[in-house]
């Protein structure tokens, strides 16, 4: 039987690359591909894919978000991560979320298809770098995301991404009334009062990067990849 791919990542290049090296495999098939986080759980429900190769930062849902996600509806499900972070916060977080594996975007072409048979196999895997003891470990720890509703988190992602009432509003297609409301149960689960410690948080956890803060700051109301050109097949882009 072929084992059915989906590939979900924000650049195209890299979308390119992953399909070069998944189409030398004649058991492996890709179904489909979807460039943000969104389109990615809608593609899985229709296509009900094997195994989904997942960019851990992109635009509306991030990797985390859609993996929780998937997990949680599809427990079936076995998601590869890719990132270029091989910082053992990451990688907790991304296998608490439910990922199967988790694999650095400068590994080589026989890692992904490591990664893949591994993963379809049940098991676990993780780039050679990643200290799998230590990080195993950590993952069997309560996330503090759990305290928070999916809807909730997304409202806390673009949050601290720094978008305002009205723009989460239109980000999320629901009033800018329910957003406040989701902000403020948000605040009071997590016991944080103020957007910076939000933001602060964020990217503890995960939901969000340094490099998403804008240099600017936006007006705002009260509460107001990385991926290299590719050269070769042989690589994964970084």
């Amino acid at each position: 039987m072929l084992t059915r791919i989906l590939i979900v990542d924000d650049s195209e290049l890299v979308r390119q690359g992953l399909r070069t090296v998944l189409r030398a495999n004649p058991g492996w098939e890709i179904c489909d591909e979807a460039s943000d986080g969104l389109t990615a759980v809608e593609k899985f429900r229709d296509l009900h894919p094997h195994v989904v190769i997942l960019d851990f930062q992109m635009p509306g849902l991030n990797g985390l978000e859609v993996t929780r996600h998937l997990a949680k509806a599809f427990p079936q499900v076995r998601v590869v991560i890719l990132s270029m972070y091989s910082d053992e916060g990451y990688v907790s977080q991304a296998l608490r979320a439910g990922a199967s594996g988790y694999l650095l975007k400068r590994s080589a072409r026989d890692e992904l298809e490591l990664a893949i048979r591994a993963v379809v196999q049940g098991q676990r895997y993780l780039s050679p770098p990643i200290s799998a003891p230590k990080i195993l470990e950590d993952s069997g720890a309560a996330s503090p995301l759990k305290r928070l509703t999916p809807r909730q988190a997304q409202v806390l992602q673009l949050i601290a991404a720094s978008k305002t009432t009205k723009q989460v509003a239109l980000d999320l297609d629901i009033s800018a009334k329910t957003v406040e409301c989701h902000r403020a149960q948000l605040m009071e689960r997590l016991d944080i009062h103020d957007i910076a410690s939000l933001v602060r948080f964020a990217i503890k956890v995960g939901l969000l990067e340094i490099e998403d803060r804008p240099l600017l700051p936006q007006t705002r109301d009260s509460y107001g990849g990385e991926a290299n050109l590719i050269s070769t097949p042989g690589f994964l882009p970084t």
